[in-house]
């Protein structure tokens, strides 16, 4: 049961390396199931989700070593996961759906589970399986998917992120040509398929809306680093924008972070590319309007970090949530620590400039957390942030001693149970 010490800081200053983004590991890690052959997955962030995919392959029947950061998957065999405890614990377990029913014609799974920012239902993965001739039972909380695969046109009816992954990859088995419209462009969904390609997939247009998928009779071993984790440094660089600071994110993308650069630089913050990454310099000064979109558009998981920048500057800022139903849970949590703000159904009004004073807030998500850890950051006094259920260790490794080798005043408290 962690919880976290943070002290008002100030100004943070020098580098940090950005971790692999734990959104391109997840499926990356679940597209090993497409072969016999032994794959190596390099620089795995340390995170319980990434462990519990991990487990979650082993369930499957696939042998799984794991080297300090560094995994090796090899399936022999595979198999719908048996330990169905597993399946609860994560949104992303409903990636093994696809390559499952690609590779073996059949995958039975439990519904998965994850943060509860708002209702995700797998109703577009299911139906772009059937549009590859799959059969799909419903029984509970149970889905079954059986069927030999063949190439077909899929529209999505939204650009869902899960469901553009787990169709790709249940393409790269299926006899013939897929083309799926309306396809998802998030750069973590081009980093799957160049993957996949890696392991002798034949895809074109990934990171665009057709994605097309011929397919190949059997998939082989291979090594691959996953891309540096975009939120990850959004958040680092929302930390720098709200203490004057002046940090490089050594090895992230500015090209997968457009939105929220812009909007940081639209607010007074300087953004610069660097040989080995990206310089953040400067204090965010100008309020901003936000509409949370699908990428390229200004990301949902960046929502509440900006919004702790948000309440360092003066005026009003307006946040527009369109993904998720359900994502201002952190509003009340950073009302406690003074923040002027208020909820108005998808809207969220930020009065900032006003102080903020340290107090016990808790973590409602993940991304909740972050922003929860960030707006200690420039509380007066001491501000405790409980994660009863460990949100934090989901997507960010080593998020507080990221901030605290910047000069950032943070401690982990592990707490009995």
């Amino acid at each position: 049961m962690p919880q976290y010490q943070i002290a008002q800081s100030p100004r943070l200053s020098g580098e940090v390396s950005i971790s692999t983004a734990k959104n391109a590991v997840l499926p990356i890690l679940a597209a090993t199931l497409l072969s016999r052959e032994e794959t190596l997955i390099r620089q795995v962030p340390d995170l319980t989700d990434t462990h519990h995919m991990a487990d979650i392959l082993r369930s499957c029947g696939a042998q799984v070593e794991e080297s300090g950061k560094d995994f090796c998957v090899r399936a022999l065999i595979a198999g719908s996961p048996q330990d169905e405890s597993l399946l609860r614990t994560m949104r992303a377990s409903v990636l093994v759906l696809g390559p499952l029913v690609g590779r073996c014609g059949e995958a039975r799974l439990s519904m998965p589970g994850g943060c509860a920012i708002g209702q995700r239902p797998i109703d577009l993965h299911l139906k772009g399986l059937q549009k590859l001739g799959a059969r799909v039972s419903q029984d509970g909380g149970e889905v079954t998917v059986s069927g030999h695969l063949r190439g077909a046109n899929i529209y999505l009816d939204f650009p869902s992120v899960g469901a553009t992954e787990n169709l790709v990859m249940a393409a790269c088995l299926a006899k013939g040509v897929t083309r799926i419209e309306n396809a998802a462009k998030e750069p973590e969904i081009a980093d799957l398929c160049r993957f996949l390609c890696a392991m002798g997939a034949r895809i074109a247009g990934a990171g665009t809306a057709n994605i097309t998928v011929e397919g190949v009779k059997e998939m082989r071993g291979a090594a691959y680093t996953p891309i540096p984790d975009r939120i990850e440094a959004g958040t680092l660089a929302c930390a720098a924008a709200i203490t004057d600071g002046s940090v490089l994110l050594e090895g992230a993308r500015s090209d997968h972070m457009r939105a929220l650069l812009f909007k940081l630089t639209e607010s007074g913050v300087i953004c610069q590319d660097d040989t080995r990454g990206l310089r953040i310099r400067g204090r965010a000064r100008q309020p901003m309007e936000v509409r949370t979109l699908s990428y390229p558009g200004f990301p949902t998981d960046m929502q509440a970090p900006l919004m702790v920048v948000a309440t360092q500057t003066h005026g009003l800022s307006v946040f527009l949530e369109t993904i998720f139903e359900n994502r201002y849970m952190h509003v009340v949590e950073l009302k406690r620590l003074g923040a002027q703000a208020r909820v108005e159904g998808q809207l969220a009004l930020i009065q900032g400039g006003k102080p903020l004073t340290g107090a016990t807030v808790t973590a409602t998500d993940l991304r909740a957390a972050a922003a929860l850890m960030l707006a200690g950051l420039v509380s007066q006094g001491q501000t405790v942030l409980v994660d009863d259920a460990g949100h934090l260790t989901r997507g960010y490794d080593g998020l507080e001693e990221k901030l605290r080798a910047l000069g950032a005043n943070v401690e982990k408290i592990d707490r009995p149970s």
